[in-house]
């Protein structure tokens, strides 16, 4: 019952039946109250998502695998405090975690919620150590910042070390069927010890459904010994094994299990040699000189000499050769005797040629029959079983050689398709691992480099492309980013991981209804996934709702508190708003999360900006530059906040590195003219804004930067020429005024301009 129970329960959870699983676990808990089935159903209640049932039941428990899942029922509860002691008791220090590779992950995972980064990767490491294919603990080192480079994580020893681990388990199987057949042969009577394995394979092939088991044997052979007609049916005892035709080869297992009939104590030369004269299954041409001479002399010897042929024989020839029989006058089978009948006008030559024919495909061995008014007989050729003993060993130990020859060849085979799966699967892994830790870096052009390197079918995959995406997002190049993010879009529509990444892409480009057709498209696939909430939240602040998109981005949080975007994108509109407190909540509470989120120390750094505070904001900024070093926009803010330092030359050389970085950004050419502007390097600046203006061809601000640099330079026509060119391009409301100002005093001195632009 017990068993029958926990085989349902594993099958409902197989067929996501998980309130069946509850139900059946609990009866089984009920009446069977093992350890190992409350495990069982603390495993139910998880798959069920009542991880507090599953926190109430185990509670207290010992064994390794019940600590496993209490922590699990801890951290799905957010009891992580818990959850660590579970898995980690401080009172003893050198006890192991539970479930080896996977309970390492979890307090991994542990330790990185709560901040403790360093611990968090050597757990991570550990769990990668023991089980190199747990990718999820390679990611979440690539996500630290400390992973190792993927060709060694995923090396040739590591596809050595699985090769290994597969080969002793081949080993294992095979010394496992070694010791069954010893103990097969030493359990055998020690009156059959002597009989050759060739002998014992083929009296299986023969007799599978008349021996089930070793009792049976040694019944056999004692009939054999008496040789007396009324023992003639005990070989028809039925058995529970199914009949098998002699033309199927037996399970090479039991090749030694059987001992064989025939053996006899009184006239044992003369019937041994016969039964040495066995033929193997694969043996399709006799001796036809051979053959005649046996025929010749079969039907010239007298009935009394003979032994009776068993019934057994008598019956496996009629089932297996019923056809063969119908061609020369057999009348069948006649079960209550087990003989069989030929009608007596068949000429002799040609009976003898049916049954050495039947002889040939059933292997029996070298035996003829002379079937005349129903009686049986057995006559061996003496001649021919003389020269066989020698052939028959040489048979035996050439086939006992091949099979162990076809069972090595089968698991060489084998293995080194193990082989080969194993250093495929690494090598794919390499790729993927080296891809997302160059993105995981923000070394963007080289992961996009290694991931094109993927083989077709799984470069078109969402999570390939939604990587590449991510990394030509972080490049600035958001067309690229577009394309791939579409393209996962519709390869896999109903894969949210990176959609909130897509809608900020869409956002940047202005996209506002295929934004809008992407949220409501994502909430329609789970409006409980902080994706789709983020998508609605961004297709607000596209539109300048600042509010609506601040609280589905808090919806977004609501839904999962751990995801840090939604916190960022939260401190974005704050910021937008202007409340700057709340903003900065919101960008600490990101970085509580994950502090390598550098968006949060930009928008932390964008804030004390604007408060003036310039300090605060030049430490942020650099701590994102930390995280980022090949962004340009951020160098170009970690500039302005040294410029706004007075550190001019410092912000210069920023600068410089910001439009090496992307010489499509204007802002860092914008930056760095203003920069020059204060070092009065008039022409350099407007060097640099006409290099500006061939990108951003229309922008105000540029313009109106020209305009100021032309009165500096008393040029006076340029300057009102400049300054008028930036109020036709519809600056905004603010930038307007100071541009008119700026236009009507073109012709006073400079000190009374000096604070307008």
């Amino acid at each position: 019952m017990e068993t029958l129970m926990v085989d349902r329960v594993h099958s409902s959870l197989r067929l996501f039946l998980h309130r069946n699983a509850v139900f059946l676990c609990e009866r089984l808990c009920a009446q069977f109250p093992s350890e190992t089935n409350v495990q069982l159903l603390a495993t139910c209640y998880l798959h069920n998502n009542q991880p507090y049932a599953a926190y109430h039941i185990l509670k207290g428990k010992k064994l390794p695998e019940s600590r496993y899942l209490f922590a699990m029922s801890c951290f799905r509860m957010n009891l992580l405090r818990e959850a660590e002691d579970t898995l980690c008791p401080v009172n003893e220090p050198n006890i192991e975690v539970p479930n080896g590779a996977t309970g390492h992950y979890l307090l991994g995972v542990i330790y990185r919620c709560t901040g403790r980064m360093s611990a968090a990767a050597e757990q991570f490491t550990q769990a990668l150590t023991l089980d190199p294919l747990l990718w999820a603990a390679y990611e979440e080192l690539c996500i630290l910042g400390v992973a190792e480079d993927a060709d060694e994580c995923f090396s040739e020893a590591i596809a050595l070390r699985l090769q290994q681990e597969h080969t002793s388990t081949s080993t294992l199987e095979k010394s496992n069927f070694a010791n069954e057949n010893r103990i097969l042969s030493s359990s055998l009577p020690s009156s059959l010890g002597d009989i050759v394995p060739k002998q014992m394979k083929q009296l299986h092939a023969n007799n599978t459904a008349e021996v089930p088991g070793y009792p049976h044997v040694r019944a056999t052979a004692l009939h054999v010994q008496n040789s007396t007609t009324s023992n003639v049916a005990q070989f028809d005892t039925p058995s529970p094994v199914s009949t098998q035709t002699s033309s199927i080869v037996p399970p090479p297992l039991f090749r030694n299990a059987h001992a064989y009939q025939n053996t006899i104590s009184g006239d044992a030369p003369a019937k041994q040699k016969a039964n040495g004269a066995n033929q193997p299954l694969r043996r399709k041409h006799l001796d036809e000189a051979r053959l005649k001479k046996v025929s010749g002399r079969l039907f010239n010897q007298s009935s009394e000499s003979m032994p009776r042929r068993s019934a057994r024989l008598s019956r496996d020839t009629t089932i297996n050769s019923n056809s063969n029989i119908s061609q020369f006058g057999g009348n069948g089978t006649d079960h209550s005797s087990g003989k069989l009948r030929v009608n007596s006008s068949t000429p002799s030559k040609l009976c003898s040629t049916a049954v050495r024919s039947m002889q040939v495909r059933k292997g029996k061995p070298r035996a003829t029959e002379n079937f005349d008014e129903g009686s049986r007989y057995e006559v061996i050729d003496e001649m021919w079983t003389d020269n066989m003993p020698a052939t028959s060993s040489s048979v035996s130990s050439t086939d006992g050689r091949f099979f162990e020859q076809d069972k090595a060849e089968r698991i060489m085979s084998q293995d080194s398709k193990v082989a080969v799966g194993i250093r495929e699967l690494l090598g794919l892994l390499q790729t993927l691992g080296e891809g997302f830790r160059l993105s995981c870096l923000f070394k963007c052009q080289e992961a996009l480099e290694v991931y094109r390197k993927l083989p077709e079918p799984q470069f078109n995959t969402g999570w390939v492309l939604c990587q590449v995406g991510k990394a030509y997002f972080e490049l600035v190049d958001y067309l690229e980013a577009d394309r791939y993010f579409e393209l996962a879009h519709r390869l896999s529509p109903c894969t949210l991981d990176g959609m909130d990444i897509y809608s900020t892409v869409l956002y940047h480009l202005n996209a506002e209804m295929r934004l809008s057709y992407l949220a409501q498209e994502l909430i329609s696939i789970d409006r409980l996934s902080p994706q789709a909430w983020c998508a609605v939240g961004n297709c607000f602040a596209l539109r300048k709702d600042h509010e609506t998109a601040l609280k589905n981005f808090q919806r977004a949080v609501q839904l999962d508190s751990r995801f840090a975007y939604a916190h960022t994108l939260c401190g974005h509109e704050y910021s937008a708003l202007e409340d700057y407190e709340n903003s900065l909540k919101s960008y600490r509470c990101a970085l509580q999360i994950d502090e390598r989120h550098y968006n949060a120390w930009y928008g932390l750094g964008v804030v004390y900006l604007r408060q003036e505070k310039f300090e605060f904001a030049e430490h942020h900024f650099r701590r994102a530059f930390q995280i980022n070093p090949r962004s340009s926009v951020l160098m170009c803010y970690l500039g302005m906040a040294l410029h706004s330092l007075k550190m001019d030359e410092d912000a210069l050389e920023m600068m410089e590195k910001a439009i090496a970085a992307d010489k499509k950004n204007p802002l860092p050419k914008y930056q760095k003219a203003l920069i020059l502007l204060g070092l009065q390097k008039y022409t350099e600046a407007l060097e640099e804004l006409e290099r500006l203006k061939e990108i951003a061809p229309h922008e105000s601000s540029m313009y109106a930067l020209m305009g100021k640099i032309y009165k500096q330079l008393n040029i006076l026509d340029k300057a009102v020429f400049c300054f008028g060119i930036a109020l036709d391009l519809k600056p905004p409301a603010a930038d307007l005024a100071i541009i008119k100002s700026a236009m009507e005093k073109v012709h006073l001195p400079d000190e009374l301009m000096e604070d307008d632009l």
